[in-house]
C-alpha cells in the first residue's frame, strides 16, 4: 500500500527511527478509513517527531514543546465533529512538560487521538535521560542505567479517564492500533515504545524493545477501551453584549487642549489612584479630547506604589504611556519613589507634589499641595487631578464634577467640597 497523506516516500529522520514507522502506520490507518486529508487535523510540537509536518497531506499545526494536546483540546471544543479526525503527536520529553494537559483532556473526554513517541531519552538535544526512561535503560548522560522507571503515561491516562489507552512497540502492523485508537470517539492515547538509532542503540547494543518492557515492569496491552461519551460544550444561552450604549460617552468639544500632552499621576497602592485617573480620562473624552491610560504596580497589588500614564489629545493617540511626561503629580513617597527617575531625566513641564513630601531634584517647575492633609491619602489622587484641571483648564472642570458624580465615589465623598479647590491652595 502506497502513502496516501504523506508527500515523501522518505521521511526526514534518521534511519532505523520508529518515528518514520508511526508516520507510514498513520498513513496506512487513515487510508483504512478512508479519511478525506480535509477532515484530518494533526498537531505536534518540539521534537525530532515535530519535524514530519511538511510532509502530510492533512491539515497540520505545530506548537510550542509540550502544549500539542492543549492546542488539539481548544481544537476539538470548536469542532464537536466526530468526522474531524485530531492526531496528537507528541515525544517524551513534551508529554512530560504537558502532563497537565494530557491529563485534563483524559479527564474531560477530548475527541482527539494522542500517540505519544517514547523512545526513552531525548533524541534531539544529545540523548539525555527522559522522565519516561524506564528501569536499566541506558543513555549517553547515563551510562550506568536508569536506576528506578519513569512515569507510567498509559496508566495516568487511564486513572484521569481516558476512553482507549494502549501502550505498543514499533512494529509493522501498528496502524491496527491507530485505526482502533481513532475510531473510538473521545479521548485516546496510544504509547509507541522505540529505540533512538543515534543514542539508545548506541547506549543499549544488543538490547530489544521488548526485553527493556519486561525487565522494566512494563507490559505492552490495552488498558482502556470504552465507549463514554466524549466532551461536548454546554449550551449556553446568547450572552449580553458588552458594549452597552448606556455606557457610551458622548463627547463635548469644550476643550482647550490645541496638542497632545502627557501626565503621570503616582501614590501608593489603596489610594485609588487607578480610579480616579479612569474618572479622569473619561471627563476628557467627554470633552471631545482623545485619551490613553497606562497602569504600573507591583504584583502585590495592595502595597507600594501606584502608578498611571495619561496622554491626552486632539488627535487619534497611536501609544499609550510617555517617558518623559508634560505633567508629573506626586501624592505619596511610594508615588515619589516610583517616578524619581522620570523626575530627575525631565528637563521642563511642571510637578505637582503633595506639601508633606521631599522635594525631588527636578528641573520641572514645581507647585505644591496638601492633598492628603485635607482629603486624607483615600481621595489624594482624585484631589490632585483636580487641582491639576483647575490650574491647568484643559477641559472645564465641571465635566470632571459630573463624571464623578456618576460613579461609586459620589457616595463616598462630597464632591463638592473636593471640588472647591481655592480654599486648599498653598
Amino acid at each position: 500500500m502506497s502513502n496516501k497523506y504523506l508527500l515523501e516516500e522518505k521521511l526526514p529522520f534518521c534511519k532505523g527511527c520508529g518515528h518514520s514507522l508511526i508516520a507510514m502506520g498513520i498513513d496506512k490507518s487513515l487510508q483504512e478509513l478512508n479519511c478525506s486529508p480535509f477532515d484530518v487535523i494533526i498537531v505536534t510540537d518540539i521534537g525530532c517527531h515535530g519535524i514530519v509536518d511538511k510532509c502530510f497531506t492533512t491539515h497540520t499545526i505545530h506548537g510550542l514543546h509540550g502544549r500539542s494536546v492543549a492546542l488539539a483540546a481548544g481544537i476539538s471544543m470548536s469542532l464537536e465533529n466526530p468526522n474531524k479526525k485530531i492526531i496528537v503527536f507528541i515525544g517524551d520529553g513534551g508529554a512530560t512538560i504537558g502532563m497537565q494537559h494530557i491529563l485534563d483532556a483524559a479527564h474531560n473526554n477530548f475527541n482527539m487521538t494522542v500517540i505519544v513517541h517514547n523512545n526513552m531519552l531525548y533524541g534531539m538535544t544529545g540523548g539525555q535521560q527522559s522522565e519516561f526512561t524506564p528501569l536499566g535503560f541506558k543513555t549517553p548522560t547515563l551510562k550506568e542505567g536508569a536506576d528506578h522507571s519513569g512515569y507510567d503515561i498509559c496508566e495516568m491516562a487511564s486513572s484521569a479517564g481516558a476512553n482507549y489507552v494502549s501502550r505498543i512497540l514499533t512494529n509493522m502492523e501498528m496502524y491496527k492500533t491507530f485505526t482502533e485508537a481513532i475510531t473510538n470517539n473521545g479521548f485516546s492515547l496510544v504509547e509507541v515504545l522505540e529505540l533512538c538509532p543515534s543514542y539508545g542503540v548506541k547506549s543499549n547494543p544488543g538490547m530489544k524493545l521488548i526485553n527493556i518492557a519486561n525487565e522494566a515492569g512494563i507490559p505492552i496491552k490495552l488498558y482502556y477501551n470504552k465507549m463514554r461519551e466524549p466532551f461536548k460544550l454546554a449550551v449556553k444561552n446568547a450572552p449580553k453584549p458588552l458594549i452597552n450604549e448606556k455606557l457610551f460617552i458622548q463627547p463635548k468639544r469644550n476643550h482647550k487642549l490645541t496638542k497632545p500632552i502627557s501626565i503621570l499621576i503616582s501614590g501608593s497602592a489603596g489610594e485609588g489612584v487607578q480610579t480616579a485617573a479612569e474618572l479622569f480620562t473619561q471627563a476628557a473624552i467627554k470633552s471631545g479630547l482623545h485619551a490613553t491610560k497606562k497602569s504600573s504596580y507591583p504584583v502585590t497589588v495592595g502595597i507600594g506604589f501606584s502608578s498611571a500614564e495619561i496622554i491626552l489629545s486632539p488627535k487619534n493617540i497611536l501609544f499609550t504611556g510617555s517617558s518623559c511626561p508634560d505633567f508629573a503629580i506626586v501624592t505619596s513617597n511610594d508615588g515619589l519613589d516610583y517616578s524619581l527617575a522620570i523626575l530627575k531625566k525631565a528637563e521642563s513641564g511642571q510637578l505637582i507634589i503633595d506639601s508633606s513630601l521631599a522635594i525631588p531634584e527636578t528641573k520641572m517647575k514645581i507647585l505644591k499641595n496638601g492633598f492628603r492633609s485635607k482629603f486624607t491619602n483615600k481621595f489624594a489622587a482624585l484631589f490632585s487631578l483636580a487641582f491639576f484641571l483647575e490650574s491647568s483648564e484643559i477641559f472645564p472642570k465641571k465635566v470632571f464634577v459630573e463624571v464623578c458624580s456618576e460613579s461609586k465615589l459620589a457616595a463616598k465623598i462630597n464632591l463638592e467640597e473636593l471640588f472647591e479647590l481655592n480654599s486648599v491652595k498653598n
